[in-house]
């Protein structure tokens, strides 16, 4: 059996309508047939053809197995004969297996096959072994994809057929990812990959040889001595080696694609600082182009003004052999990878063989080079050479500044990532051994030209020593013959401190130096002209920055970003052109610095965050030893040029700031992610060690959404007082009229926590399958949260239109409130007279793609609704349910929606009026009980939020007529110690008054339908009625709790007389005795306090202080 690339094995073999699975009894007698036509030990039962008869005997005897069956792929045949499948312990041969997705040849496939389906432990299984396609990537360029099978398909019940719903989906799925893996290994078919030598030690060792070797060592000998200069070549090389573990240690931490730094560096510490270092990175490479075309253009331009051979003027002449030359080294780049690894490896030969003449000229001293200071191999000369002579004002750190350009380079192989066979173990060997070699030929260099060359020489053949001895000469040239103390005065022309191209006097044959100096900068210039287009494509194809997604895309077998090429060449020539590059040279050494600096912090970082996928196969580091690195390569920035130093750190803020700022939606699994779930998890702990304090008292609400944005009303204004403050969770209750389907919950917190993040509202989302509503709610308020971070109020919905409904679901919606208040948690209501819930509206779907929908047939239950008839209800079909995004504007489908209803519209309205900015108006904060002060926290944080800053805060108490200012003068200095500010303080001496009498009798109306009335039945069938409807109603309550009554009548009397124009209300709630008062007397209170008013929060404490005044 074989499948394709990225594809599951068929479930249904064409034209059946059989099920995936195939489920045959096999008796003890074909068990033992099968065992003997096995040809291998460990095979305790066999499948016979799909569909085949069961053998003789098989309906009276018990099944002694169950055996699956998995039928041939379409186009395989419809049947499998037992004589086609040859079992053993680790391998199966099959018809199918012999059609594999890389052609027609006849193999056994072992367990590492595609037919991991047929793995034998005693009985065909589906479950799979071990396998490493499973963990490939969508067309991945290793290898192809396959797919294991999900957990449903090994646990589900075969009868609920959990592939029958989706099939359609997988097998265009399969086709989309066939598709993809096939357009890749088409364009893989030629690809050309460079094993470690050819891609990256050839590639380091040009790059970091550069023109430097041969025009500026032996003048840094001359400044700095052997000795400085030999630590000089250390220090970088420390910081260089550092990087060079640092690069390996990553490389080797998972597959390794196309890009480089950027690569490395985004991958392990996240967009934000991978986009800023590939930007500069790119850049810094495309000028690097310019400067290394430039000094090979000085060069030939110094030969043609030796022979007098100028086109124009020196400068013009710069930029005409630039020109030409950068034009050269883009047509062998564009020709392709192999022509450009064919370029290198000549000029790799080329600069081996000038090296080569250089050390052999040091050992055949002429006498006609002595006058211009060259002896061989004197001791004299070397300890003369070892100490410094900084001349011109340079000193130690201008001198290494000059010479740490030259151990850059280390990146060349990494930056071609994606053309190498194995990155993983091409980079580490590569990089290092480069490190290595070019280190050591540094210090060979170093050694021998402060050992053969004296520092200053006039040249000339008439300064030899006249007499042996001669108290004005003291210089090693003295005891060889020739006094140079003449250069003292200055003007001398030779030496190490006055002639760049000493090393061509050495050497054997001079024109092999001039040669390795145009291999050294063409080597480097070609290795950036490549590097800068391989790495800036990377960073397109991740769409971080927009707008340049155009250079991302590749041509030809090996993906080459000619665009990228182009763009580069452009850079380049625009450098080339102006010519003046001791400006921007620093920089572009900075921008190195910064990706060595950010290498060695990503090291670190990804140590320090401890992820369990922080895996290199490379172990030769160490965290803190990459800290160090990170921190020279910062330090060195500044020593190089600090000015440089300031900009390059200014640069790659500004891009970090931008990618933070702009979100690109990508999850690379960073060590960022990993450091921040490591420290959210230390300070949950230590919050849990920590006992609460009133000073720190914040609320953290569990707001009943439902789907969160099925009420955004609800969902902006609970934000605006806790963003910043408090938890926010949304919590969803989820009746189901079938079995739960967990999958599809699980899919939808996802999406809608997506969503929440997408809406830039701080919550989380919570939902749960439940039994009822307020099992529901019980879970929830018991289980949500972590440690501190637990929620401590209850926020809901009022029931509009809760009297048309089923009293049970009032019963249960009130004893929510009871259960939250049992929980010590206190209780917010919010009541706007149009409603909550805009779920139910036509057009909501057209805001979610079809992908995103839930299925039908579940039923959703939220605590702030009914469960029918409530225009805030949330047992609608899932098809609406789960679907609406802010609607306030309808997008235009095929088929224009019916139009709103003039309520629909308003509840459109209002549902919008809390993600406004508020215009001037007030607060009005009915404080009439002490629950601990959250009555008057809330709206507190409501004012400092800027959407609510014109809005002030009005206070409303109770009190007596006789000593209203009293009670007003307390209030005030209560406040002021509270440190809250208040526009005014009312004190309400009539709360007692008797409400109006046609208020009264609608309060009796309403009453009315949910009276037990006792008096007109037995009190046997009284008791009765009450034991199965305990929303009932007695007499004897309403007697009892008539004064209560009357206050929540006259309170909203009151309301409306002062309070009909607050842009919001804050008001104590009344609290009903558990087990007393009945379910719908509650209501019927909380529905006559809050009817006909603006928007409403009825806030209830849990009577533990949220205020103090102490410090």
């Amino acid at each position: 059996m074989s499948t394709s690339p990225g594809q599951k094995p068929a479930l249904k073999t064409a034209g059946s309508a059989q099920s995936r699975f195939q489920v045959d009894v096999v008796t003890e007698e074909s068990a033992t047939d099968a065992e003997r036509t096995a040809t291998a030990a460990g095979t305790d039962g066999s499948t016979g053809p799909a569909g085949g008869k069961v053998p003789a005997g098989a309906e009276e005897a018990k099944g002694r197995f169950r055996v699956v069956n998995f039928l041939d792929p379409g186009g395989l045949g419809g049947a499998m004969d037992t004589s086609d499948m040859i079992q053993n312990s680790d391998t199966v041969r099959s018809e199918s297996s012999m059609h594999s997705s890389t052609g027609g040849h006849t193999h056994t496939s072992d367990t590492h096959s595609n037919t991991y389906y047929m793995r034998t432990f005693g009985h065909n299984t589906i479950d799979a072994i071990p396998n490493i396609d499973f963990y490939r990537q969508t067309a991945a360029p290793l290898g192809d994809k396959l797919i294991r099978p999900t957990l449903s398909e090994l646990h589900d019940e075969l009868d609920k057929e959990p592939f029958e719903e989706s099939q359609t989906g997988v097998e265009e799925a399969a086709a989309a990812e066939v598709a993809a893996a096939k357009e890749a290994k088409e364009a893989k078919g030629g690809t050309i990959k460079f094993g470690w030598v050819k891609g990256v030690l050839v590639r380091c060792m040009l790059n970091i040889w550069g023109v430097m070797l041969f025009i500026r060592m032996s003048w840094i000998v001359g400044q700095a001595g052997i000795g400085l200069t030999c630590a000089i070549i250390l220090m970088a090389t420390v910081v260089t080696t550092i990087t060079g573990l640092s690069t390996s240690a990553i490389a080797t931490n998972g597959f390794v694609r196309g890009g480089g730094a950027y690569y490395l560096i985004s991958r392990s510490l996240g967009p934000e600082f991978g986009g800023s270092i590939g930007l500069i990175f790119s850049f810094a490479n495309a000028v690097a182009v310019a400067m290394y075309v430039v000094g090979f253009a000085e060069t030939v331009v110094e030969m043609l003004n030796d022979i007098d051979a100028l086109m124009t003027d020196e400068l013009n002449d710069i930029r005409i052999v630039g020109t030409l030359t950068v034009i050269l080294l883009l047509g062998i780049s564009v020709a392709g990878m192999e022509w450009e690894a064919k370029a290198q490896i000549v000029l790799l030969v080329i600069l081996l063989g000038a090296i080569a003449n250089y050390f052999i000229g040091t050992c055949i001293p002429m006498e006609e080079k002595e006058p211009k200071g060259f002896f061989g191999y004197k001791a004299a000369i070397m300890m003369e050479n070892m100490g410094p002579d900084f001349r011109d004002d340079e000193t130690f750190f201008s001198v290494f500044a000059i010479f740490f350009p030259a151990a850059t380079g280390i990146l060349a192989g990494a930056n071609i990532s994606g053309d190498l066979t194995d990155p993983q173990s091409a980079i580490p060997k590569g990089t290092l051994l480069a490190i290595l070699i070019t280190g050591l030929t540094y210090l060979a260099v170093t050694v021998s030209t402060g050992s053969c060359i004296v520092r200053d020489a006039t040249g000339d053949h008439n300064d030899t020593m006249v007499m042996v001895s001669s108290e004005n000469c003291t210089d090693a040239a003295c005891t060889l013959g020739y006094d140079f103390s003449i250069c003292k005065e200055g003007g001398c022309k030779f030496g190490l401190q006055n002639d760049f191209q000493v090393m061509s006097l050495v050497s054997g044959f001079g024109p092999l130096i001039t040669a390795g100096i145009f291999s050294a900068t063409l080597s480097s210039a070609l290795a950036s002209l490549v590097s800068a287009p391989k790495v800036f494509q990377a960073l397109c194809k991740d769409n971080i920055y927009p707008g340049l997604g155009v250079f991302a895309k590749g041509y030809g077998k090996n993906n080459e970003p000619l665009r990228g090429y182009v763009l580069t060449f452009c850079i380049g020539l625009a450098f080339i052109l102006i010519a003046e590059l001791n400006i921007i040279a620093p920089i572009i050494s900075n921008f190195f610095l910064a990706s060595y600096a950010l290498i060695n912090f990503s090291v670190f970082h990804a140590s320090l965050a401890n992820s369990p996928g922080w895996r290199p196969s490379f172990k030769y580091f160490n965290k803190w030893v990459s800290l160090a690195g990170a921190v020279l390569c910062c330090g060195v920035m500044f020593v190089i040029n600090w000015w440089a130093a300031l900009v390059t750190n200014v640069i790659v803020l500004a891009l970090y700031v931008y990618v933070s700022y702009k979100k690109p939606d990508v999850n690379w699994g960073s060590s960022t992610q990993a450091l921040i779930y490591n420290q959210a998890l230390t300070h949950c702990l230590h919050l849990t060690g920590v006992e609460d304090h009133v000073k720190n008292f914040r609320p953290q609400c569990l707001v009943m959404t439902g789907y969160p944005n099925a009420r955004p009303a609800m969902l902006h204004l609970v934000h605006a007082f806790t963003k910043n403050f408090g938890l926010m969770i949304c919590g969803h209750v989820r009746t189901a009229s079938r079995r739960p389907n967990f999958k599809e919950m699980s899919h939808d917190h996802a999406r809608y926590q997506r969503w929440l993040l997408k809406k830039n509202i701080k919550a989380f989302y919570t939902p749960v399958f439940a039994e009822s509503l307020r099992h529901g709610a019980q879970y929830l308020l018991q289980a949500t949260g972590l440690g501190r971070l637990k929620p401590n109020t209850l926020v809901l919905g009022f029931k509009n239109n809760w009297s048309e409904g089923e009293m049970r679901d009032v019963e249960m919606y009130i004893n929510t409130i009871h259960d939250a208040f049992d929980l010590q948690y206190g209780v917010v209501l919010i009541r706007l007279q149009e409603g909550l819930d805009i779920s139910h509206i036509p057009g909501q779907d057209d805001l979610l793609s079809s992908n995103e929908k839930p299925p039908l047939g579940t039923k959703d239950v939220v605590l702030s609704v009914t469960m029918e008839k409530d225009s805030d209800i949330d047992s609608f079909p899932s098809k609406t349910a789960g679907t609406q995004i802010w609607p306030l504007i309808l997008l235009e489908t095929k088929s224009s929606p019916s139009p709103l209803s003039l309520k629909d519209q308003r509840l459109l309205e209002s549902s919008g009026q809390f993600k406004k900015k508020q215009s001037k108006g007030t607060i009005d904060v009915w404080w009439l009980f002490d629950d601990g002060g959250l009555t008057l926290l809330i709206p507190y944080l409501l004012t400092n939020k800027k959407k609510w800053k014109d809005c002030k805060i009005r206070l409303f108490i109770g009190g007596k007529i006789n000593r209203i200012d009293r009670d007003r003068r307390a209030m005030a200095a209560l406040l002021t110690k509270f440190r809250i500010d208040f526009s005014d303080i009312n004190v309400l001496g009539d709360i007692n008054t008797k409400p109006k009498k046609h208020n009264v009798l609608s309060f009796g109306e309403m009453v009315d339908p949910f009276r037990l009335r006792e008096e007109d039945m037995e009190q046997e069938a009284a008791e009765r009625l009450k034991a199965q409807e305990p929303w009932r109603i007695t007499d004897n309550e309403l007697e009892l709790y008539k004064a209560k009554t009357n206050r929540q009548i006259r309170l909203n009397e009151l309301l409306k007389e002062y309070s009909s124009t607050a842009k919001l209300i804050v008001m104590s709630m009344p609290l009903a005795r558990k087990g007393t008062v009945s379910s719908a007397l509650y209501m019927c209170w909380l529905e006559t306090l809050s009817k006909d008013l603006p928007p409403l929060l009825l806030v209830r404490g849990n009577h533990q202080s949220v205020l103090t005044f102490y410090s």
